[in-house]
């Protein structure tokens, strides 16, 4: 047999914009979705409390929260560290969950009501014992 060794590096990105706000309020945003607003290095965060929809615009203002690439690749995940902005909101990460943004008016848009996945990785699987699957 002709085994190949997979190497995740080489996996096709999703294209489908996504934001993920995991736990501690850091944001994971994927390159579809960073691209919908112009590719900014910083961003203001917005909060419409009623509608409970984040926004980010694109900003140089000293207050914009900077968005850094998680690796060195120019394909990867691009992360905003966000704890400050999700505590002072009361925004629920407990969990981590994935949203699928939206442009509007220039920017990035994330429904906290809208259809969203929770993601469950390894790490929060550990002290689980094999009987928990039953």
């Amino acid at each position: 047999m002709g085994f190949e060794v997979f190497d995740k590096r080489n996996a096709p990105l999703a294209k489908a914009p996504s934001v993920t706000i995991q736990k501690k309020g850091i944001f994971s945003i994927n390159r579809a979705a960073h691209n919908l607003v112009g590719a900014p290095e910083t961003v203001e965060l917005l909060f419409d409390r009623e509608e409970q929809v984040i926004a980010m615009k694109p900003s140089d203002e000293p207050h914009a929260y900077a968005i850094r690439a998680q690796t060195a690749s120019d394909t990867g995940q691009m992360i905003l560290s966000a704890s400050a902005f999700t505590q002072f909101f009361d925004i629920d990460t407990t969990v981590s969950r994935r949203y699928k943004p939206y442009a509007q008016d220039g920017m990035l848009c994330i429904n906290l009501q809208g259809p969203r996945v929770e993601i469950v990785g390894n790490r929060s699987r550990q002290g689980e014992s094999a009987d928990d699957d039953s």
